[in-house]
């Protein structure tokens, strides 16, 4: 049996109040806590290929097709792995040792993350409120990214609400009410197996109304009906779209880091169905291999906004390339 929402909130306050009484001088940097959660992908990026040049060898067929393999097992893909070795093979002439190597590879990793083309929904003209609908199926952390964002933005200065329009699961709306707690945020809310679509239409009438800046809209990741759960989220954007003109802004999809390449085939199908305009990737945080972010962004095409390290508050953070980068190596 589920948790009541008051032992739930009770345990979350726990955290939170652990969280800040933790000593300030004694946190990890956002940077340090990446290079953390990337070690797995670090050990394959660094001591892997360390090791290809022990004996004091040199670029060769055999060297190359060793990389590709470490490069695949990274969650890098295939295809992305195989140009990268085609790349490497035509600079090898200025390649001896690790350390070039590795360079050579930070370099051309760069260069397709920061190829990025973010798709955005057209606007004419800056709007209040601003709807960011929240996509992803369960269990990707989509309710707790939700919970991250309305913190970072009320840290902002911004008035933020959250609409709890995953009304198929009680316990995603319990989630909500105690992330909106904790965050300083608003929350709009029926009752349960409620229609969706007017959650959000409510939500974004109150927002307007309360002058807030920011509305978060969650969705649910799976439907245990005979509803198809696409044609229900675009049942979601065009109620928002009629309630606001050019709403929603932003259409994020929350992925699990862990899942790797089966990631990719999820952004497919959100894409096809309700143009995804951005990423929050999750659980970046140990288990998960970090070169799955480098095949989303030469893959997709599709902006990666967010990464996720871990369960705290500020755990979750833009997401800056190079920086990425740097923590790979």
């Amino acid at each position: 049996m589920a948790l009541s929402w008051f032992k739930k909130k009770e345990n979350f306050d726990e955290k939170k109040e652990k969280q800040d009484n933790s000593d300030q001088s004694e946190k990890t940097s956002f940077f340090e806590r990446l290079k953390k959660g990337l070690s797995k992908t670090r050990e394959i990026l660094s001591t892997d290929i360390d090791d290809l040049f022990t004996g004091k060898r040199k670029i060769d067929d055999s060297l190359l097709e060793e990389l590709e393999e470490l490069l695949i097992i990274s969650d890098i893909g295939v295809q992305l792995s195989m140009d990268f070795i085609q790349k490497i093979s035509k600079k090898s002439y200025k390649i001896s040792d690790a350390n070039q190597l590795k360079n050579v590879l930070k370099e051309e990793i760069l260069s397709i993350i920061n190829l990025q083309t973010p798709k955005q929904i057209p606007e004419a003209a800056p709007v209040k409120p601003k709807v960011i609908m929240m996509i992803g199926i369960n269990g990707v952390g989509k309710t707790t990214t939700i919970g991250k964002l309305a913190a970072k933005f009320n840290s902002e200065g911004k008035k933020v609400l959250i609409a709890a329009a995953d009304t198929f699961r009680a316990a995603a709306v319990e989630q909500l009410m105690i992330w909106a707690d904790w965050a300083g945020a608003q929350i709009v809310r029926h009752r349960e197996h409620a229609d969706p679509a007017s959650v959000a239409y409510d939500a974004i009438e109150a927002a307007i109304a309360r002058d807030v800046d920011i509305v978060l809209v969650d969705t649910a990741g799976r439907i245990h009906t005979k509803i198809n759960l696409m044609e229900e989220l675009k049942k979601i954007k065009r109620t928002i779209s009629k309630k606001l003109a050019g709403a929603p802004h932003e259409i994020i999809l929350v992925l699990d880091a862990t899942t790797g390449q089966n990631a990719l085939s999820q952004v497919k199908l959100f894409d096809e169905a309700l143009g995804v305009t951005g990423i929050a990737l999750t659980k970046l945080d140990g288990t998960a291999k970090g070169g799955i972010v480098i095949s989303i962004c030469d893959t997709l095409k599709i902006q990666l906004k967010y990464i996720g390290i871990g369960e705290n508050i500020d755990d979750l953070q833009d997401f800056n390339a190079k920086e990425f980068v740097d923590a790979l190596f």
